[in-house]
């Protein structure tokens, strides 16, 4: 019969604490990716009026690496015509790993002449950012990119 101490208890109990903490985090982390992923295809959903986007037309410029994740600069442009039968209503930008995916949205109109916007957005850790675009004659477009951010310029 092996006899136990009372380090041998506490290490006992320390593990099945850390074990069970282990698995309920894992679990969260599960739980709030696919919260996160279904706040994203709600945005998507909203803005597009239920329709799916299509690849094409879009074009979402944003670095492979960002050295800095609070300032991240994204740029997007929309091959249209921009004409009063043919232009583009409004883009979307989401970043899919934010507590806030929604980003921001450009409002454009026949008179904006093209369809290009920038900004700049904090991203905290390695994401995806998406953009989607809305054209006046119902259809939807979306490109997407992976932006991987580096933590203190390092790699990550």
């Amino acid at each position: 019969m092996m006899k136990l101490t009372r380090r041998d208890t506490f290490k006992l109990g320390a593990g099945a604490v850390a074990l069970a903490v282990g698995a309920t985090y894992g679990q969260f982390a599960q739980t709030a990716m696919a919260a996160a992923n279904d706040e994203v295809d709600k945005l998507i959903m909203e803005f597009s009026g239920g329709k799916t986007p299509e690849t094409g037309k879009v074009s979402l410029e944003a670095p492979e690496i960002a050295e800095n994740g609070n300032t991240v600069p994204v740029g997007v442009s929309v091959e249209s015509e921009m004409t009063a039968d043919n232009y583009v209503q409004s883009v979307m930008i989401l970043a899919t790993g934010n507590p806030r995916p929604g980003v921001a949205t450009f409002h454009f109109s026949p008179l904006s002449g093209e369809a290009v916007a920038s900004t700049r957005m904090r991203l905290a850790k390695t994401q995806n950012v998406i953009a989607v675009a809305r054209m006046s004659d119902g259809s939807v477009f979306m490109d997407t990119k992976e932006v991987k951010v580096t933590i203190g310029g390092c790699g990550g």
